[in-house]
This record gives C-alpha cells, structure tokens and sequence, in this order.
C-alpha cells in the first residue's frame, strides 16, 4: 500500500492539477512525472496536469519550469534581479597583514623595521599602506632617533571592531595564533602593551579620526593575489 493509496481518486484533471501544484510548490527540489505520480491516485493524468500548470504559469512572477527531466516552480528570469542583493565586495586583508596588524597591536608603538624584525620578512610598503587605508592602524609619530622613523599604533576604530574597550583586554598569543591573526613567534615574558597617545621616545602624529569603511569579514582567507605583499624571507 502506497500513499498514493491513501488520497482520494482523482478522476478530475483540476483535481489533478491541484495537486500536483500542492506537490510542487511544498517539494524541497524538481519532481519528475514518475515522483508525482507515485504521490497521486492510479490512472492520473500528471502530464496533463504539468502541462496545463506551466501554460497558467506563463507571465506570472514565477514559473513552472523543466529542469534535468524534472519540474519545479521558480523565479520567472526577467525579475531575478529583485532577488539581487547588492553591496560592495569587501575588503579582505591578506596573511601579510593580518601578521603586520596583530605585530602593531602588541608592540606599538613600534617602526616598520620593527615589524620587519618580528615577521623576519621585508615588510611591501603596500601592506602597512592597506591597513591605514582601513584605518585600523595610524601614525602615532616618529621616533627621536636617527632617521626620525615613522611610528606605528592602532586607531579607536581597531577597538570598536574586535569590540575592546582598551588595548589591555587584547587577547592572548595563543588565542590570536587560534584565529590565525598571529604565526610569528613571541618571547615568553611577552605581555600586551598598554600605550598612551605618545610614548617618551616618540613625538606624536595627529590623526584625522575618521572611522573605517569595511565589512566585518575583511579578514577571511586571503586570494592569491593578495599573498604576494612580502619581500624577500
């Protein structure tokens, strides 16, 4: 006994039709005749009823359409664009400056030779130049030594995106190596710095404090482009 068995005879092509649109409409994919028919009484006209519903079908906001020898109801083309949800690609930060940003947060103020020396890798002017476009990172000043080297920190916005109220609740080496933010490695008596607006060696650099134009997930994995901001290893 099937459950087909279970239905009334449907003799009548409305009928018919009626239930095969109740089939299609509430099935998870495209039906073929033969899975319609085993949901309907013998001797029903499934497809009488598929063509009559794809004639009645036509013009309307969806449509029944033939799919790998399978039926399904769906968008009429002319207005998936109403189901187009349109922004703007975000910005994805490749491993090189997930790395320069997570050496920035920990040990700022910190120099661009600095960074280079932690990564142990020539840093591309490209990567420091990614991150003060999103404006997670600034100029904080120079340094009073020789040089007068340019200083790097992290902005307020750096903090409202990973959602910390100062630079003291930064997480762990471990947790950063953890969400892949950190692969470099840090002294055992390393521990998270706690700056002010400038430090006694470094003279400061005003900052516009305009906040960041980017998407929550900008630091998902990295293309094959974006890997090639290194110099040298």
């Amino acid at each position: 006994m099937t459950a087909a068995d279970d239905l009334p005879a449907s003799p009548d092509p409305q009928e018919t039709e009626r239930r095969v649109e109740a089939l299609l409409f509430a099935a998870a994919g495209p039906l073929s005749l033969d899975d319609l028919a085993r949901r309907l009484p013998e001797g029903s006209d499934v497809e009488g009823a598929v063509a009559a519903l794809s004639r009645r079908y036509v013009g309307r906001g969806v449509e029944l359409a033939c799919v790998a020898d399978r039926w399904r109801f769906q968008t009429a083309p002319d207005l998936s664009f109403l189901m187009t949800v349109e922004r703007e690609e975000p910005r994805r930060l490749s491993r090189a400056a997930q790395e320069t940003l997570a050496i920035i947060a920990y040990h700022q103020p910190v120099t661009r030779a600095e960074i280079e020396s932690v990564r142990g890798v020539q840093a591309s002017r490209g990567t420091l130049d990614v991150l003060l476009e999103l404006k997670l990172v600034r100029m904080r000043g120079r340094r009073r030594t020789p040089g007068r080297p340019v200083t790097y920190g992290t902005t307020d916005a750096f903090l409202e995106h990973f959602g910390l109220a100062t630079l003291a609740d930064l997480p762990g080496a471990a947790e950063m190596r953890a969400a892949g933010l950190l692969s470099l490695d840090l002294p055992a008596d390393f521990n998270v710095p706690t700056p002010g607006l400038a430090a006694p060696e470094e003279d400061p650099i005003e900052d516009d404090g305009e906040a960041p134009e980017f998407h929550l997930d900008f630091l998902g994995e990295a293309t094959e482009a974006d890997r090639g901001d290194d110099v040298g290893a």
